[in-house]
């Protein structure tokens, strides 16, 4: 969506006075700032391992490698740093999953699932529990590569960690989660007061 707002804005020259943010520097800003009191000590005995999908068109095609500094900043922040291994190539070079513009949708699923092997290789690669996805389309070509590759690697949204992370992710959001994840119970002495 962010990549078809900034491309609409420039194809069709339709002027604006705003400018097109994406939510992972807002993130970030507001862990720097304290105001996302983020943390990442439900994950420190648990250790519990992720890596992260950079949405193509969030950061190759629209914001480049500082808004995949952003999405770093903040994964470490909710799962700590030593729990987060990079995958390779990673930032502005990292693979397509195979399921963005449309594919997903398209119905070309054995080609879209040959495509992803390339991907499900590179998460696989990073021996991660689970992969972060920021993107709808991503989370949902990643989770569908690991069951068919068989590759057993969670898929979790960047929102439903910051949520973990905060304490504040209810019972019905955990759901999707697998075991390990859905009894993070995250206590904040500040939310008593």
């Amino acid at each position: 969506m962010t990549f078809s707002v900034l491309a609409g804005l420039k194809k069709f020259k339709i002027p604006h006075n705003f400018v097109v943010k994406n939510i992972y520097e807002y993130y970030a800003k507001w862990i720097r700032e304290g105001k996302l009191k983020v943390n990442s000590d439900w994950n420190k005995e648990r250790k519990i391992k992720f890596t992260v999908q950079d949405p193509c068109q969030i950061v190759r095609k629209s914001y480049g490698d500082p808004i995949a500094e952003d999405l770093r900043f903040v994964v470490k922040s909710v799962v700590g740093e030593e729990n987060f291994i990079d995958m390779v190539p990673n930032r502005s070079n990292n693979y397509c999953c195979g399921g963005g513009g449309g594919f997903l949708q398209s119905g070309y699923k054995d080609q879209r699932l040959a495509y992803g092997k390339l991907k499900d290789d590179q998460i696989q690669t990073t021996k991660a529990d689970y992969c972060i996805a920021g993107c709808h389309n991503c989370h949902a070509q990643i989770h569908e590569l690991s069951e068919h590759y068989g590759a057993g690697y969670g898929v979790v949204h960047l929102w439903t960690l910051i949520c973990l992370s905060l304490g504040i992710l209810g019972p019905r959001e955990r759901e999707y989660l697998r075991d390990d994840l859905k009894d993070v119970n995250v206590f904040h002495p500040e939310m008593e007061e």
